[in-house]
């Protein structure tokens, strides 16, 4: 018998949502996802609608903020679609492509049409998590907000239990699966024995909100030349996009920089940010200064390892599945989401998932991933993003080769002479990796 349930109207998807009292947290669950981020909750969402008993689990008491560029890529919208909530972008904003900007020059580049729409969105954390955190109580996972997982018991490398702190102490879930999805710090996977390499590219970013006479357009402005406050070049790039009306006339300006171990970004980016929002506040059309500011560091190009054991899996951040060249990681997570969930069910091919999960995750990120952090590494040259920048901006169908790459729409199927020159260079990038992603 269920638990009493606490409920709560959720005026963003028209559903309600249904959470388990810490107190009440359940005895046993056969899938229990760690995190209710966008990959936790797709996760969640398709596991409940396949059948399985479903625990979702999170630290925070939602609605809850997270630092995030807010944007939705094509490859996140096919997600959306994916999860059975293809009608839950149509009040938010239609972004058509990338305004793209520097020295001197502007590129506009549409988002290239094929297996995927062709066009994008953007939604705030606040309203976009909580809405898939809604529907995945809505196929009926049972939801538990303010406990987080702190720990394990496990025999032959099977987790046996979860356990989980709340205000009202310690307690214990037996589990069947577990996916964690926890986020770039990812605590339970570092209790499982995750490690991340900081030896290939890694990105710090901030992130703010500006109000906007432009928060209707269709377009995601990305500045390339990133300049500080004393108009140095610094290694990374800005960028502003609108949230619609849903979004309260509200953009999202972030500024991002790549770094390694050695050569570290050593940037204070509030200042930075702050005065890139200055800098594009006449275009577009910004009517007062940043506000909620945060800031986040992101390990990128599955630059991890240990992400998955006999019954358990890494997921999104956690599994570092982030674009090396643009910080994106919202699409990954709720395709890495969707990819797990289809593992567990295939239990009879693979009952272990040590090894499967890992190969999964090389097979549909390895080699983008290998070679888009390669080249995210030569960007935190001296000198390279100008070197490379300047004619490069000035090239309509480079850049259009660019967005294509940083928006994650290059798929296994697509055979032409981009797709197959991207593969060549991932598989080459990977021969000479010291450390090849997920491994």
């Amino acid at each position: 018998m269920l638990p009493s349930l606490v409920v709560r109207p959720c005026r963003h998807t028209g559903r309600v949502s249904s959470d388990i009292p810490p107190h009440r947290i359940p005895g046993r669950a056969d899938v229990l996802v760690v995190g209710a981020g966008p990959g936790g909750s797709a996760a969640a969402a398709h596991a409940a609608a396949a059948g399985h008993d479903v625990v979702l689990l999170d630290a925070a008491t939602f609605p809850r903020d997270k630092t995030c560029g807010d944007g939705l890529t094509p490859r996140a919208v096919a997600e959306l679609d994916h999860l059975g909530l293809g009608d839950y972008l149509d009040d938010r904003p239609r972004i058509d492509g990338l305004a793209l900007h520097g020295w001197g020059a502007q590129q506009l580049v549409h988002w290239p049409s094929g297996r995927f729409p062709a066009y994008g969105s953007a939604v705030s954390r606040v309203e976009f998590d909580e809405a898939i955190r809604v529907h995945a109580v809505a196929r009926g996972a049972r939801m538990i907000q303010g406990a987080k997982a702190v720990d394990v018991t496990m025999s032959n490398g099977r987790i046996d239990e979860v356990i989980v702190e709340s205000a009202d102490g310690p307690a214990a879930i037996a589990v069947r699966d577990v996916i964690v999805a926890d986020g770039v710090r990812s605590a339970l996977g570092k209790a499982l024995g995750r490690e991340w390499h900081r030896d290939t590219a890694y990105g710090v970013a901030a992130r703010a909100y500006v109000p906007s006479g432009r928060a209707d357009d269709h377009w995601m402005g990305s500045h390339l030349e990133l300049r500080g406050p004393d108009g140095a070049l610094l290694p990374g790039y800005g960028w502003v996009f609108p949230l619609g009306g849903a979004g309260d006339g509200l953009l999202n300006v972030g500024v991002g920089a790549l770094a390694t171990a050695q050569r570290p970004a050593h940037m204070a980016l509030r200042p930075i940010l702050e005065h890139y929002a200055r800098m594009v506040g006449d275009e577009w059309a910004i009517g007062g200064p940043p506000q909620r500011i945060t800031s986040a560091l992101l390990p990128m190009g599955g630059a991890v390892t240990g992400v998955a054991g006999p019954n358990w899996m890494l997921i999104g951040d956690a599994a570092a599945c982030v674009n090396p060249l643009n910080g994106e990681g919202i699409d990954y997570a709720m395709e890495t989401g969707r990819l797990a969930v289809e593992l567990i069910d295939d239990t009879r091919r693979s009952p272990d998932h040590t090894t499967r999960w890992t190969d999964i995750l090389v097979e549909h990120y390895g080699l983008a991933f290998s070679a888009a952090r390669r080249l995210a590494g030569v960007l935190t040259v001296p000198q390279a993003v100008p070197t490379l920048g300047r004619p490069g901006i000035r090239s309509a169908r480079l850049m259009s080769l660019v967005v294509r790459v940083m928006g994650n729409l290059i798929t296994p199927e697509d055979a032409d002479l981009v797709a197959r020159a991207w593969r060549t260079a991932g598989r080459v990038s990977t021969r000479i990796d010291d450390r090849p992603p997920f491994r």
